[in-house]
């Protein structure tokens, strides 16, 4: 039994970044894919210390903690990873037992600009060597100009990047 989280660090219904690790789901093709709620509180020592961890994050860091890999997919917000995607690894960091270290995890970004989040990536990287996972170091998955990236269902309509995700996913679950 395979088990997939996919957290995308967008909150919009329609991110393409949702979709973009919807699309990896089907080409890994899980026993079960959990989409990652990045709904919490933004991290606050004092509220940690009055309230303890949020039931929401703790969900979040036990899905980290089940999943045989996950799947993360950023948009690029100002050079670097969104404030919600941050957010969630801030307050991961403060729960018990390390659920990312030694975990599989595959990094992607969908963007509107033409770098298709390069900075996010590097950032995001940056943001998760703390937690020592085991992240993949390609195939670089950047959909840029994310926008027309996807038909009217939300599937990936671009050869080239239906190609490297297929590969990203391939070597995910090689190392699953």
């Amino acid at each position: 039994m395979t088990k997939l989280l996919g957290i995308s660090g967008a909150l919009r219904k329609d991110s393409t970044n949702t979709l973009l690790i919807r699309n990896a789901a089907e080409i890994f093709n899980p026993d079960t894919f959990t989409e990652a709620d990045l709904h919490l509180p933004l991290y606050d020592g004092d509220l940690e210390a009055a309230s303890g961890i949020p039931a929401s994050v703790q969900t979040l860091s036990d899905q980290i903690a089940t999943a045989d890999a996950v799947i993360i997919s950023t948009p690029e917000y100002n050079k670097a990873i969104s404030g919600v995607l941050k957010n969630a690894l801030d307050w991961v960091s403060r729960t018990k037992g390390g659920p990312w270290a030694g975990k599989p995890v595959a990094i992607m970004s969908a963007t509107a600009g033409r770098a298709g989040g390069e900075r996010a990536q590097f950032s995001l990287r940056l943001a998760m060597m703390a937690f020592r996972p085991r992240l993949l170091q390609g195939p670089e998955v950047l959909v840029a100009a994310s926008h027309k990236a996807f038909d009217a269902d939300g599937k990936l309509t671009t050869e080239s990047y239906v190609k490297l995700l297929t590969e990203l996913m391939e070597e995910l679950r090689a190392m699953t």
